[in-house]
Formats: structure tokens, sequence, C-alpha cells
């Protein structure tokens, strides 16, 4: 990747998936409710002293675009769930926020 140039979308695979599973009860909890439904469908990363990740997650007929942070391997710290944006749909595109 380019420094300075915005990441490029891609598809979500299922280490991004597994990403994403990681913070679902985190959302959950901010929600107050349950997602029976929570499939990455895209997602954007940089790296950052770790690695950053915005993701599109499908929750049924909405989406919610989430930002986790990963950090590196040695620091042997859980992914945390930086920020989310609720109410998103099939054509927004993820985004860095």
């Amino acid at each position: 990747m380019t420094h300075g140039a915005p990441p490029a979308k891609q598809l979500a695979v299922a280490e991004i998936q597994a990403i994403a599973d990681k913070v679902k009860s985190l959302l959950e909890e901010k929600e107050n409710k349950k997602f029976p439904v929570f499939n990455a469908v895209e997602f954007k990363s940089q790296g950052v002293a770790g690695r950053t990740f915005f993701i599109k997650v499908q929750m049924d007929d909405d989406f919610v675009h989430i930002q986790m942070f990963e950090s590196l391997s040695q620091e042997n710290k859980p992914v945390a769930l930086t920020s989310y944006q609720t109410h998103k749909g099939r054509q927004d595109e993820v985004m860095c926020f």
C-alpha cells in the first residue's frame, strides 16, 4: 500500500469475518440488541502500529460499519471496537472514519 493513499475496498474473507466476530458481543451490548445475522461483506484496512479495519457487516436488511484496531501480535492485546456507524445500506461504501 502506498503511504497517504486511501486503502482499497476488498471483499471480506473468513479472516475478516473472524475479526468482526470478536467484537460482535460488544456491539450488541452498545446497541442493546442481538444480531442473529452478522456477516462481514467488505472491508478496508490500514497498517498503523497494528492494523485498523473498517468492515461493512450485514445484519438482516440493515448494515453497520465497524472500525476495529488489532494491535501488533507481540503486544498481546484483544481486538478493540473503536467506533461504528449504524443504519447503513447495501450501497453505502465502507469509509475510513
